[in-house]
């Protein structure tokens, strides 16, 4: 899997036959889901579909796949995301050819998007490489192939000599269980690769330390946190996930 980095963007360049460009998490209508808990703030829609298609351009990418929890409405879909997603979908496949691994928000998903653009929800292989959201077991043929993968939204917590913290997106590239994939039929087959992408929405992340003990569905069962290299968006290694661990 030959990855390019977008240096402050949230998003990968997977190199093949085409230039696909992946995105995780947009969760375009979270502000509606907010407003109805008391936190009012503008429709940032807008912004975060420019810095996507700001993406586009410079990943010069041919295919643009979207890993899933596109909207954010669950379940249902608020009176925000049936103005918005139409449109959004329409300008992105003005630009790029469309694929979207529907995540556990997505329901319904599908009326806005046009035939061949939606994938399977236990996800697909394009070029060599397992797509899916992250919230089922993947479809039986793609284990033993690299996976990309959304709905964890990983963010690391940085501190420096005075105790200041920056918390930023990150990227880990976990080994999973080959046998765990497959529901345990796979024997003694090599590992697994996992890229695990961080949230596309400004709004949305958790700690590496948090995500660890979270239980977020099949692949976080089959996959060994500890041993996830982790990643900054501009590609800066800063070490296995287990290494970050406070003493």
């Amino acid at each position: 899997m030959h990855l390019g980095f977008l240096d402050r963007w949230p998003a990968v360049v997977v190199e093949g036959s085409q230039r696909a460009l992946v995105i995780a998490d947009l969760h375009f209508g979270i502000e509606s889901d907010l407003a109805a808990h008391g936190v009012h703030i503008p429709s940032q829609s807008r912004a975060r579909l420019e810095r996507v298609k700001e993406c586009i351009r410079a990943a010069e990418a041919d295919l643009l796949v979207l890993l899933g929890d596109v909207k954010h409405q669950v379940p249902g879909t608020s009176r925000q995301e049936f103005r918005e997603i139409p449109h959004i979908f329409q300008e992105l496949r003005e630009m790029v050819d469309l694929r979207v691994a529907p995540g556990n928000h997505d329901g319904g998903i599908g009326r806005f998007l046009k035939d061949g653009e939606l994938l399977p929800v236990r996800g697909a292989l394009i070029d060599g490489i397992g797509y899916l959201h992250g919230h089922t077991y993947p479809a039986p043929d793609l284990p033993g192939h690299p996976l990309v993968i959304g709905h964890h939204h990983p963010m690391v917590s940085l501190r420096d000599e005075v105790g200041c913290a920056l918390r930023t997106a990150a990227l880990l590239l976990a080994p999973a269980s080959t046998p765990c994939l497959r529901q345990g039929d796979g024997g003694e087959a090599p590992a697994t690769k996992v890229l695990v992408m961080p949230a596309f929405n400004e709004l949305s992340g958790i700690d590496l330390l948090e995500l660890r003990a979270r239980n977020l569905g099949p692949l976080s069962r089959c996959m060994d946190f500890d041993a996830a290299e982790v990643y900054l968006t501009d590609g800066t290694y800063l070490g296995t996930a287990g290494s970050l661990r406070p003493e």
